[in-house]
């Protein structure tokens, strides 16, 4: 596949209309193709525990292929059909893989994130009523069973539960040992569901074919990709199968899949990016994806290692999120990671001083890009051959029309010209057919030009050589870490406790997570709560640890509109403010500092920050020093040294 170096060239590779790209029908088919063309590669090889990385189980495309017949023609003989969904709250395994493709092949995926609490668990699957859940059985070290088996009978339609023991990824003396350590706790006898172990009943299943005969048409659901708030009904993003055969398609120009070339997944497979990105673009080009761990980047040791993982497989290709490469800055590069040809960031914004120093410290090229799970995955990158203008997410990936358009109260006004700011908005095979609940899809799309838009809720601009630039959330969320929390997730629990009137959500800047979610609350008239009680009250009830807020700010009143409606802006710039004059103020040669942050419609939140020098430190040295330490937040700044 072609290395993309600018806009010119996307367009030459768009000359050949998408029709006649002849694109596999399902993702099934993706993966049967390259099987019978690439049968002894290696699809997958994964490693159990970080410290032993040469350890590795290796599934060649040919095996691949049979494990997806096995697990696709289980769920049949499960009661699984086309509008059937089987849902997974997996960690990192190949097992995963197979369920989230056979799952596809038989019916419809719905991957889960394990972190969630039991009782959204259960929210999730009854939205996708689902019939079979694959999960972990009892294994040291991790509370999944525990978590499923509470809430398995608040899922009126779960018929069956499979289990994936991960002591089937072990041998001798070490299996023995986790048996032992999990004795009793498998009891299984108050769950109505029937369970079942997922490689012993895999055996069972022929694997040179489906034996449902289902003929999968590009427009079948394919999966459902939970997304946005955790509270109240769940939204569930649609995806076909010939969104997520194009989107991997498509990524491929951004992420040089290629037959042979090594990918390394540490990024959770619940998540598009994992799943589609990484999983359909490399099984869709025959190249080999290593599993590191089932808890992947986070996994024990692999930090420690990542540099002698990446020698020893050979690595060509990571992604991650900025999170993670602040972590490894911290681990001098002790190992041959030449093979790297570029690594990708994703989830959250990069700042430009992160990008230097991780480059610095590596060698490595990072290619920013931009993707949303309604996009499908991959929407967005810095070239592979071409400039990378860090702070952008580079160009659009081909046949994937994104551009900025002028919205007035949800009603589209027309697109905006090269460097005017507005809503980020996508048409193409990549969008998603909608939300599987109807309302929910209210004021998703327009129509523009003869085409159907998504519109992503995020701001930014278009520069003149088709850089995208992002500049805010209009849709509000909290980015921590590369990962997305609603508000309402944090508002609606708080909203229950019975002092707080009004409450507002918002992220607070932080150099090595991108956000951190903090709230203001303003309480009713005659009552009382402290920081403390509300904290502790948040964390007893929000559905998602990551999400309970590091502070909870007390004031007296909540700002508003002139119609009554929530400003968060004014609690934002207060939080920028309050960041950036405590980092600057730790600045050898400072003495004081202040930042007065403000909204721009074209560079989103810009912070202006004036620094006055202590007597007889060097104006010049400082005021490096300065920016480099602001360097390390995404958010645009204008220094003043006086």
């Amino acid at each position: 596949m072609a290395r993309i170096k600018d806009i010119d060239e996307i367009l030459e590779v768009e000359k050949t209309p998408i029709e006649e790209r002849n694109l596999p029908e399902s993702t099934y088919h993706a993966i049967k193709q390259t099987a019978e063309k690439h049968p002894n590669i290696s699809a997958i090889k994964f490693f159990l525990q970080a410290t032993d990385y040469k350890n590795s189980t290796n599934v060649t495309y040919k095996e691949f292929l049979g494990k997806v017949n096995q697990t696709a023609n289980l769920f049949h003989s499960l009661g699984i059909g086309a509008e059937d969904c089987v849902s997974f709250i997996m960690p990192n395994l190949p097992e995963t893989y197979y369920t989230l493709f056979g799952g596809e092949a038989a019916g419809i995926s719905g991957p889960i994130n394990p972190l969630l609490e039991p009782h959204v668990l259960a929210e999730i699957m009854n939205a996708s009523k689902t019939k079979v859940l694959v999960t972990i059985a009892p294994f040291p070290r991790t509370d999944l069973w525990q978590k499923v088996s509470q809430i398995a009978n608040d899922v009126p339609t779960l018929k069956t539960i499979v289990q994936v023991d991960i002591a089937d990824h072990l041998s001798g003396f070490r299996r023995l040992i986790v048996n032992f350590m999990r004795r009793g706790q498998n009891d299984t006898s108050g769950i109505n569901a029937k369970v079942i172990n997922f490689n012993k009943e895999l055996a069972k299943q022929p694997s040179d074919r489906m034996v449902s005969g289902r003929e999968i048409k590009g427009t079948d659901i394919a999966s459902y990709f939970h997304t946005g708030g955790t509270t109240g009904t769940p939204k569930l993003a649609m995806h076909t199968h010939a969104n997520e055969v194009f989107d991997g398609f498509s990524a491929g120009y951004g992420l040089e899949a290629e037959p042979g070339s090594v990918t390394l997944l540490g990024l959770p497979l619940f998540h598009n990016y994992g799943a589609i990105a990484i999983g359909v673009n490399s099984f869709s080009l025959g190249a080999t994806v290593v599993i590191g761990t089932p808890s992947g980047f986070r996994g024990d040791g692999f930090m420690e290692n990542m540099w002698k993982i990446i020698e020893h497989y050979k690595v060509d290709f990571f992604g991650a999120v900025p999170t993670l490469f602040t972590t490894l800055l911290n681990h001098p590069v002790d190992a041959d990671v030449s093979s790297v040809k570029f690594v990708t960031s994703g989830a959250a914004p990069l700042s430009v001083e992160l990008a230097k120093q991780f480059g610095d410290h590596t060698g490595f090229r990072i290619l920013e890009g931009y993707g949303l799970t309604e996009g499908t995955s991959a929407n967005t990158v810095n070239p592979p051959n071409g400039e990378s203008r860090i702070g952008s997410v580079g160009i659009r990936m081909p046949y994937q029309d994104v551009r900025i358009a002028n919205m007035e109260g949800g009603e589209f006004k027309g697109f905006a010209n090269p460097e005017e700011g507005g809503i980020v908005v996508m048409a193409g095979p990549q969008v998603f057919p909608g939300y599987k609940e109807d309302f929910q899809n209210e004021g998703v799309f327009f129509e523009a030009e003869g085409k159907k838009w998504l519109n992503t809720g995020d701001m930014g601009r278009l520069d003149e050589n088709g850089y995208i630039w992002l500049t805010g959330r209009k849709k509000e969320l909290i980015i921590r870490g590369g990962h997305n929390i609603d508000p309402k997730q944090i508002e609606e629990p708080l909203h229950e406790h019975p002092a707080v009137a009004l409450c507002a959500s918002i992220g607070r800047p932080d150099a090595r997570v991108g956000e951190m979610p903090v709230a203001y609350v303003q309480l009713k008239e005659g009552m009382t709560a402290t920081e403390e009680e509300l904290l502790e009250f948040a964390s007893n009830n929000i559905g998602e640890r990551a999400a309970v807020p590091k502070r909870i700010y007390i004031i007296d009143e909540i700002p508003l509109t002139a119609v009554g409606k929530i400003f968060k802006p004014t609690l934002t710039f207060e939080q920028v403010n309050e960041v950036f004059e405590s980092a600057v103020s730790a600045v050898d040669g400072v003495a004081s500092a202040k930042c007065a942050a403000e909204g721009d419609k074209r560079l989103g939140t810009v912070a202006h920050v004036t620094v006055t020098c202590e007597a007889g430190a060097d104006k010049a040295a400082v005021e490096k020093a300065v920016n480099e330490t602001l360097g390390t937040y995404t958010i645009h700044k204008v220094v003043k040294v006086i």
